[in-house]
């Protein structure tokens, strides 16, 4: 039991203002990033906007059920990494991937054809300095108006999060894999 008291006063919503748009930024250790990003997608699907989602480490080989699930309602869908880069036989291969996908993420956020653009797993092209940070903050604070963005990763760029609307940090309690349990196809991808 909590001794916090239940609310029953409204918020003052003249303190608050509708955004044409608005970015969120799902980071830290913990499982869910991509999931919470995918569940963005299907509130703006269920809003019929236009939807992007560009993945910076998948490769189009994972077949993932989100993939599967999203082409079918008509999501613009790039797979345009090159997998775990522990998995890698040339890590300058998978580094001109990211290198590659953030050109074409810039040009899909250019064009304004989303209302919604996902940037799955950005963050590690960041840590990594695959690509800038600033580029990539510049590139979200010069979106068209109406573009609603979501970034995911650990670690996210610390020019990212100043620039984003809602970051959220999520951390580990307890994780599967702690315990020997490998990712699970239907849960995990």
């Amino acid at each position: 039991m909590t001794d916090e008291e239940v609310p029953t006063g409204a918020p003052n919503k003249a303190k608050h203002r509708v955004a044409p748009s608005i970015v969120l930024v799902n980071t830290g250790d913990g499982k869910g990033k991509s999931s919470a990003a995918f569940g963005v997608v299907l509130r703006g699907l269920a809003m019929e906007w236009p939807v992007a989602v560009v993945q910076f480490l998948k490769s189009g080989d994972w077949h993932t059920g989100e993939e599967k699930i999203c082409r079918s309602l008509g999501v613009d869908w790039f797979a345009a990494g090159d997998g775990f880069t522990w998995e890698s036989d040339d890590l300058e291969e998978t580094q001109s991937k990211a290198v590659a996908a953030w050109a074409f993420a810039k040009e899909l956020i250019a064009s304004g054809q989303h209302r919604l653009v996902v940037m799955d797993e950005i963050s590690y092209a960041m840590t990594w300095g695959w690509i800038e940070a600033d580029d990539v903050a510049s590139a979200i604070t010069g979106r068209p108006e109406k573009m609603n963005m979501v970034l995911t990763g650990r670690d996210m760029a610390q020019q990212v999060i100043d620039v984003a609307d809602t970051v959220t940090e999520m951390k580990v309690i307890k994780h599967a894999f702690e315990n020997g349990i490998l990712a699970k196809k239907g849960i995990d991808y």
